[in-house]
């Protein structure tokens, strides 16, 4: 891989966590649900770690990420994408937080299985266990909020 296509990707990932910093922050501002709020406002905290990672590993080429995938049950698909609205339930809030950890989770998915450098693409899988990871935390709180009367 040329060392232009290794900065673009990383440029159009940390552009990636960037936008999903925005977003959260935003529908955290929008909403007038305070356990949206904080569930928006965290996911918000977690994207600027993502963006930062990303920029201290385009630094230091040579620090191993190891994230591990979580298993996927696969709730997220399951759930239509909806728009944010200022009166949106915390179900629908994770819904649609889950939704974008599932494209992320393609968007690292697709670069490992597209990549021929053996260490870079296992830097995407890696990138892909982290976004899993948090999309599996939220398919939980999904699970738990969305389906009460299970307990």
């Amino acid at each position: 891989m040329e060392q232009s296509d290794f900065e673009l990707i990383f440029q159009r990932a940390a552009a990636r966590e960037a936008e999903a910093y925005r977003f959260y922050n935003d529908v955290a501002g929008k909403t007038a649900n305070e356990s949206v709020k904080e569930i928006f406002l965290e996911l918000a905290r977690q994207e600027k770690g993502h963006e930062e990672l990303m920029w201290k590993f385009k630094g230091d080429a040579t620090m191993e990420l190891k994230f591990q995938a979580p298993k996927d049950y696969k709730v997220a698909e399951t759930v239509e994408e909806k728009e944010p609205t200022v009166d949106m339930k915390p179900v629908d809030a994770i819904a649609l937080a889950m939704k974008r950890e599932q494209k992320s989770v393609e968007f690292y998915s697709g670069l490992a299985s597209s990549c021929k450098d053996p260490g870079l693409k296992k830097v995407f899988e890696s990138l892909a266990n982290m976004e899993a990871g948090h999309k599996h935390r939220l398919e939980n709180l999904f699970v738990d909020i969305g389906y009460p009367e299970v307990w």
